[in-house]
């Protein structure tokens, strides 16, 4: 599916900001931003990287800020109350 598809199927672009303990230092926080089309409200391609960040990266999640946003919609009608003309 391209991403023109995905994006017509209802998939917005999503960056997320991940906050994470640093395994080294585990009292310093790091930030890792991901960005990725995903599908709201339920965001199952974020759920599947944390899923795969908590198996197999040994930095511990602290928080995830989520923005999404829709690149795709359909286009805005105004309607016009009055109508005058010039000269």
């Amino acid at each position: 599916m391209t991403q023109l598809e995905m994006q017509l199927r209802g998939f917005r672009m999503t960056t997320a900001e991940i906050l994470y303990h640093m395994p080294d230092h585990p009292e310093l926080l790091q930030s890792y931003v991901w960005q990725n089309l995903d599908k709201a409200p339920d965001f199952p391609r974020l759920h599947e990287f944390l899923d795969f960040w908590e198996r197999e990266l040994d930095g511990k999640l602290h928080s995830v800020k989520i923005a999404s946003l829709q690149l795709v919609q359909p286009a805005e009608l105004r309607l016009v109350s009055e109508f005058g003309r010039l000269h």
